[in-house]
């Protein structure tokens, strides 16, 4: 099985994924393939046609080229499953009867990570609450599915925000959402600098949720927002990323106690997206038990 990211070398996978084969009872190695940052479709083609070809391959997971991946390789998927046909992006690549599958996991790894911190009708509770998501690409889209989901009721933030420092990826956000018709208010704000997150995040009110889904604090040093930024009173702040400087993570922390914030990182997320990938790519099926286990074996090497 293949990892198709930037730093992949980094990544606890690496050490995790031996273990985790010996829980699941399957016989494979893993193998990063490091890819630069919107790379030439060439180099998306590349790796997808020697996936598809080499017969040793299961298939792999996709971090961060969820996005330029499907738009350069689309035409060499055989199936693409409902969410990755919605959100034009692939997290997952595997072969079933002799054909390329690609998946889109993230609505439902964002949102099992969601509940695992976010108290049981937190939305219901404060009815004022709001959802900022920093950041528009596919991990931010996939979040947002799953917050306005019309299935939670009455259980979703009064509105969403979303900035992002480009403007294209906003209104690709803003296209889909369209094609949804959650009946969910939401804001698209074009913010290039932090100090324009800086505002975003004062404006949000009480209780609300602030999450990073940007690169900053993983695949670049750093965070959306600045020192000055002051998250929402009573709120929740969660760093999607679980290794890197963390730096948006360490900002929550710091205002925590003062601001009475819930704070997470993205190591339940790390653990839910590996684990449904690895399931849908050796066609396994996951029981709480399994994933509880599978969680167990990686504690104690999770990034301190």
């Amino acid at each position: 099985m293949y990892f198709i990211g930037v730093t992949t070398g980094s990544s606890s996978i690496m050490k995790v994924f031996p273990r985790w084969a010996e829980v699941l009872g399957i016989d494979a190695i893993i193998k990063g393939i490091d890819i630069g940052i919107h790379a030439p479709a060439e180099d998306y083609r590349q790796v997808v046609d020697f996936i598809k070809r080499d017969p040793l391959s299961q298939g792999a997971l996709v971090t961060t080229h969820k996005l330029d991946l499907l738009q350069a390789a689309r035409d060499m998927f055989d199936r693409l499953d409902p969410y990755a046909d919605l959100l034009c992006e692939i997290s997952s690549i595997s072969k079933r009867d002799g054909k390329l599958w690609g998946h889109a996991k993230d609505p439902i790894t964002s949102g099992l990570a969601l509940e695992a911190f976010v108290p049981v009708n937190w939305w219901v509770d404060h009815p004022s609450a709001q959802a900022l998501l920093l950041g528009a690409g596919g991990s931010s889209l996939a979040i947002s599915m799953y917050l306005m989901d019309k299935k939670h009721g009455g259980n979703r933030p009064s509105k969403l925000v979303v900035s992002n420092r480009s403007k294209p990826r906003l209104e690709h956000m803003r296209e889909i959402h369209a094609r949804l018709d959650t009946g969910v208010p939401t804001e698209y704000r074009y913010g290039p600098t932090f100090e324009d997150n800086d505002a975003v995040v004062a404006d949000m009110p009480e209780f609300s949720l602030v999450v990073n889904a940007t690169g900053l604090g993983k695949d670049y040093p750093g965070s959306p927002m600045t020192d000055a930024g002051i998250f929402p009173m009573h709120g929740m702040a969660w760093e999607f990323n679980y290794r890197g400087d963390l730096k948006f993570l360490h900002q929550a922390e710091s205002q925590r106690e003062a601001r009475d914030l819930i704070v997470e990182d993205g190591w339940t997320y790390f653990i839910h997206g590996w684990s449904q990938v690895i399931a849908e790519v050796f066609h396994l099926d996951l029981t709480p038990e399994i994933v509880q286990k599978l969680s167990d074996a990686a504690l104690d090497l999770r990034p301190k």
